[in-house]
């Protein structure tokens, strides 16, 4: 059984056994109103290990991250850029969705800082486990997550980004981009789309 009490990561590069620990964590207090932890998918040994925000509400009911819209563009536009799905580990700096009702609709709220931090050692142990060559942050809360909250996405999308010195062994390469349900936002989605897609083939460069 999982332990409910659990707010940090098991000392283990297994993923089955860190999904299951996630499973349990009240690190924050997401979990009150969440279904369930979204832990990442993937497997050990994934080339490109890929961080979103946090869960929505498809994904927030099925425990598995990037199956609603954004999860879908992101699809089509890995497939666009080039990259194989199974180079992939897709994840997210929250693992709970965080949420305000409106009726009987469920409407994304943006990750505070607290939560972010206390869910940042199991997206470490997820990079402890997976040992990417490449790590793609996607939107400012992730990249964030990961390059600290000096970082600004608008100056810097698209770029090759250096780790901070004590993620120097973890992350060997990064690149931050948007999050993909910023381009279904956008005003000329077509564009934004465009926009996006250029900047994961920057990043697949890095990988040769």
């Amino acid at each position: 059984m999982p332990d409910h009490r659990r707010a940090e990561p098991p000392d283990t590069t297994d993923l089955a056994r860190l999904r299951s620990a996630a499973s349990g964590c009240e690190g924050c207090s997401l979990y009150q109103d969440a279904t369930q932890t979204v832990f990442g998918a993937g497997s050990t040994g994934a080339k490109v290990l890929v961080v979103g925000e946090q869960p929505g509400d498809k994904e927030d009911v099925a425990g598995e991250p990037f199956v609603g819209p954004a999860g879908k563009l992101l699809d089509r536009a890995f497939e666009e850029a080039g990259f194989d799905r199974r180079s992939l580990y897709v994840t997210n700096a929250v693992k709970h969705f965080k949420f305000k009702r409106e009726g009987k609709r469920r409407i994304h709220r943006k990750p505070g800082r607290t939560e972010v931090v206390a869910c940042r050692p199991w997206l470490l142990a997820e990079l402890r486990a997976v040992r990417p060559d490449l790590v793609l942050l996607l939107g400012a809360t992730a990249a964030q997550s990961l390059l600290g909250t000096q970082f600004r996405l608008t100056q810097h999308r698209g770029e090759p980004v250096e780790p901070p010195e004590d993620l120097a062994d973890l992350v060997p390469s990064a690149v931050a981009t948007v999050h993909p349900s910023a381009v279904l936002r956008a005003p000329d989605r077509d564009e934004a789309y465009a926009a996006f897609v250029a900047d994961l083939k920057a990043a697949g460069k890095l990988l040769g």
